[in-house]
This record gives structure tokens, sequence and C-alpha cells, in this order.
């Protein structure tokens, strides 16, 4: 079932940490209804030899920004829907605006936002001196954290979890990595509204700004709210805090 929660539209574009709890061990921060089912997923994981690890969780408002304008610049890579390497430069501003939605979330509309989805990693499973690329042949069939996405097949709906971002829906590029508490960003996503995404980009200072805007009703409809409905196993599972 979905959770009965209240979120403010600071809390949904990631400009407060007022609905988070800190989990310094672990370096990352989730919603406060969060933190138990990951903690329990995680005991789990950890039981059958995987040390799984939300190497990004909650993510504020002006970090996002910074990610967008700084590929936006041509400061950090961009790739096409296939993950090949994109030259900003030779880019319009319109055409800079769709390649980055495909790997990243416009400030404001991320779901780590939320506090309520994280990416994953299983660190037992990572080479020594391996740099991790997050790209989705990791987490495929030959890649060392395989066995973490067979595991969470397996077992994240019963605490809960599913997969956002699984299926290629024309939107965002499949993201194995990417873990969503199911009930409670369902409470985030019904409340959440391009409205309320358009007030806070015109107010910020992203750049394609006038391209953004432009496109708004478009890309909301094609990359903020068309994800992978959460399944009713992972509804379903008991809330625990």
């Amino acid at each position: 079932m979905v959770e009965s929660l209240n979120f403010t539209l600071d809390q949904l574009t990631g400009r407060t940490r007022e609905h988070l709890s800190e989990l310094a061990d672990l370096a990352c921060a989730l919603h406060k209804r969060v933190v138990s089912p990951f903690l329990t997923l995680r005991a789990a994981a950890a039981a059958d030899g995987i040390d799984l690890v939300a190497f990004s969780s909650f993510r504020d408002f002006d970090r996002q920004l910074a990610i967008w304008n700084g590929k936006f610049r041509g400061e950090r890579p961009i790739q096409d829907r296939q993950g090949r390497p994109l030259d900003a430069a030779s880019l319009t501003p319109a055409e800079r605006v769709e390649a980055i939605l495909w790997w990243s979330a416009l400030p404001g509309a991320s779901r780590h936002h939320w506090g309520t989805d994280f990416d994953v990693v299983d660190v037992a499973a990572k080479p020594s001196g391996y740099k991790l690329q997050v790209i989705p042949a990791e987490y495929q069939e030959g890649g060392p954290f395989h066995r973490l996405t067979t595991w969470l097949d397996r077992h994240m709906h019963a605490f809960g979890f599913f997969r956002p971002y699984t299926t290629d829906r024309g939107g965002v590029s499949p993201e194995p990595w990417h873990l969503s508490h199911a009930s409670v960003s369902a409470a985030a996503a019904a409340q959440f509204s391009l409205q309320g995404l358009r007030e806070v980009l015109e107010a910020s200072e992203i750049d394609g700004k006038p391209e953004v805007l432009a496109a708004l009703a478009r890309n909301y409809s094609s990359y903020v709210v068309n994800v992978d409905p959460p399944p009713t196993a992972a509804l379903a599972s008991p809330r625990l805090v």
C-alpha cells in the first residue's frame, strides 16, 4: 500500500534535508521511513556474502544543479543512449538538454531528492583497484556486480524495494543499480507536479533555462513520471520503522 505521508515542495525538489536520517557509518542519507527497510535488506544481502552499499543516496538540488550545468557546459562527460561519448559543443542547446536527460535528472526532478531512491554496489565483489563506472554492463552477466543483480531480482520486493528504471520506456536509460522504496516513493510521486517543478526551475540558475522550460511539459512526461511502476509485491511488503 502507498504510505500516508505528506511531502513539501522543498522536500520533493531536494532543497531541504528535514525528511532524512543520516547514516554516518554508511555514508548515506535516506528518508526516515526507508532507513529500517534498507538496513534489513543490507543485512539479508550480507548473510549471502554481498556487501550491499548505497554509493549514492540523497542528492540535494544544488548537487543535481552542479551535475546538470557541468554537463551542459561540456565540463562533465555526456553520452548517447548507448553510453557512447558525445561532444557537448557540437550539439545545440536543445540537443544538449535531451542528451543529458538520458542519464541525469533535471535539478528538482531527481528521485534521489526524496530520500527514497539510491544506487547500490556490492563492495565485496569489487576487484582491487577497480574504478566503478556505473554502466549497465557492470551489472549484467560477465560484470562484477551481476550476482548482486540476480540477488536483488529474487529478494528486493520482499523488503519493499524495486527498480524504477528497468525497462527502456524511451525516457531515462535502464539503471540496474538504482533502487527505490516502493510505498514511500509512490507517496512522493503522487504529490509531485509539473507546476511545482516549473516554479523551482524558473527561480534557479540552471544552464539552458530557455530550452529546459520550453520543453518541460514534454520532458516531464518522458523522463520524470515515465518510470516502471512499483510491483504489488513491493508495495505489499510490511513497512518497517
